[in-house]
């Protein structure tokens, strides 16, 4: 790692700290699987805002497996695509409960084989339900590593590996949470506020949208 990554990371931390956060609310393992699931072209504000109520209604797999479908449909009709993501979640709930009696599995080739759940979402469940190191690559993280200097690449299974070269290991569940916070606040997409980033001198790309 060079001297200006390193400079980068320090920046990093002092401005967001070093605790592993996270933007979604759950209580069991299943309710972040599912509330990740809902997070595909979704905010995580309007997702912690459908599944208050969401987990209140369904307080069990067994409940999501049985729900009827046109019913769920409605329940997370907010967070956009909701046919689709309500098939997903009554299949995963069904699938966790004949396969791995109920409990959510740490294994990414049977996290990716639930339906809905692709590398992203699995690596979600990893970081946060069982503390293993992963890189996560949403729309920000892609977005803010580009701009950073740290890869050059555009298909979000090759950034992965990118960081994974770069990033020690230790710090993968951190900069997952950086880079988004970054890339929501001042990093956005349509106009970067490089002035107002205390990244701006470290940054290769300063100056973006100008």
């Amino acid at each position: 790692m060079n001297k200006k990554t390193e400079q980068q990371f320090e920046r990093l931390d002092k401005e967001y700290g070093t605790e592993i956060r996270l933007f979604l609310d759950y209580t069991e393992p299943y309710e972040l699987l599912f509330a990740t699931i809902l997070s595909a072209q979704c905010t995580d504000k309007r997702v912690n805002e459908v599944t208050k109520d969401l987990f209140r209604k369904y307080t069990t797999l067994e409940s999501f497996a049985d729900a009827d479908a046109a019913e769920l449909e409605r329940d997370i009709k907010p967070c956009g695509f909701f046919k689709t993501k309500a098939a997903h979640i009554k299949e995963a709930a069904k699938m966790l409960i004949s396969e791995y009696n109920g409990a959510v599995p740490s294994d990414i080739d049977k996290l990716t084989a639930l339906p809905g759940v692709g590398r992203k979402t699995a690596n979600v469940i990893r970081t946060h339900i069982f503390g293993i190191p992963s890189i996560v690559v949403d729309t920000h993280v892609k977005r803010v590593s580009g701009r950073l200097g740290w890869t050059v690449e555009t298909d979000p299974v090759k950034i992965v590996y990118d960081l994974m070269k770069k990033i020690p290991r230790e710090r993968w569940c951190l900069i997952n949470q950086d880079l988004i916070e970054l890339g929501r606040s001042l990093c956005r997409a349509r106009r970067a506020d490089c002035p107002s980033c205390f990244m701006e001198e470290l940054c290769p790309k300063k100056g973006l949208n100008k």
